[in-house]
């Protein structure tokens, strides 16, 4: 058989162990790791490990077809790829010393940069939502009519506002911030009936 040839043959002669397996995960009577063990000891080719790999294979061309035949589909494939990208775009430039490299060989003090960053990346994400949360309150007070589709394109991976290289002043550490209001008086519902 050709080597981008599903074997369904194989499968089929398979399915009573994949099936035993997936009962085994699904009622978790068997860790993910000491099944990955179990399957790949043995003999050099284990045929139910070889089954696994091809149900993988099945479950990537469907996935592929549908992507290939659903426009809908790519669309929010798309945008969600987008989204993550900007992301790391984002946090990569709050980590912005160093040039982002990381120049500790030290595994702990490697894990400290990069588990150091996301709390202070996550702190601007929500510092830049409330911004914007505000201005939109601002908006709706000016009689503004808000559009939920209007709102879903804002990003709230802004850097413009922020000096990474100005001057930062501790005297206000400690004051206590207004409560946060988290309502807005937008109707999202038309949003989510589409999703």
């Amino acid at each position: 058989m050709g080597k981008n040839v599903i074997d369904f043959d194989l499968i089929e002669s398979q399915f009573r162990h994949l099936m035993r397996v997936a009962v085994f995960v699904r009622e978790g009577t068997i860790s993910s790791s000491t099944l990955l063990k179990r399957l790949r000891s043995g003999s050099r080719k284990n045929a139910t490990y070889d089954a696994f790999r091809e149900v993988g294979r099945v479950i990537r061309t469907v996935q592929l077809l549908r992507y290939l035949t659903d426009a809908p589909l790519r669309r929010r494939v798309t945008a969600a790829t987008n989204k993550v990208e900007s992301f790391n775009r984002f946090s990569q430039w709050i980590g912005f010393g160093n040039h982002g490299v990381i120049a500790d060989n030290d595994p702990v003090e490697q894990k400290k940069a990069m588990k150091f960053n996301v709390p202070l990346t996550n702190a601007v994400i929500f510092h830049n939502a409330l911004d914007i949360a505000e201005i939109v309150r601002q908006l709706l007070e000016e009689g503004w009519t808000i559009d939920p589709e209007d709102l879903a394109h804002i990003s709230p991976y802004l850097t413009e506002h922020i000096n990474r290289f100005g001057e930062y002043f501790t005297h206000e550490l400690g004051i206590q911030p207004d409560a946060y209001d988290p309502k807005l008086d937008v109707d999202f519902t038309r949003c989510a009936s589409r999703t």
